[in-house]
């Protein structure tokens, strides 16, 4: 009897352990906005945080409450701050930038059951933001799509 229970213990134990690495979020994606703004320079091509990142496996399965919430909000700033300098400059680097990003979230939210579908809601919001609900204009639009593509392939 006391075999079958420690065998049973060692099995859960094991598989607590083989879930937990679908749980965690990489590190690089816990170090805020500016980490993100330096990676996305990157795009169009192959944008990772701190070398080593894709910044769709910040959003990973059953990701905890509060690493959701720190990567929501890096994720939201950079947005925020790249749609404002998109504004200025439609056929910029920022347009292209912003667009990876919402691809490479939009990529890695597909296999989470749901859970940062508020996170993706809010950021096109962020992203696509025009005062007075005006159109964004063609370059931006352009240039937004490009890195939106981009970021759902290699993101």
């Amino acid at each position: 009897m006391r075999l079958a229970a420690a065998l049973l213990t060692a099995f859960l134990v094991l598989l607590a352990g083989c879930g937990s690495a679908d749980d965690s979020t990489p590190p690089a994606c816990l170090e805020g906005a500016a980490a993100y703004e330096r990676a996305l320079k990157a795009a169009p091509d192959e944008v990772l945080l701190e070398d080593e990142t894709p910044i769709s496996e910040c959003l990973t399965r059953n990701q905890s409450g509060g690493d959701l919430s720190r990567v929501g909000e890096a994720m939201i700033e950079t947005a925020t701050k790249l749609n404002g300098e998109a504004r200025e400059d439609p056929g910029g680097g920022a347009a292209l930038q912003l667009g990876y990003l919402l691809g490479a979230v939009k990529r890695g939210s597909e296999e989470s059951e749901g859970i940062h579908t508020d996170l993706l809601r809010r950021l096109v919001v962020a992203a696509r933001f025009a005062p007075g609900k005006q159109p964004l204009p063609p370059a931006f639009q352009r240039e937004y799509r490009t890195g939106y593509s981009a970021g759902q392939s290699n993101g």
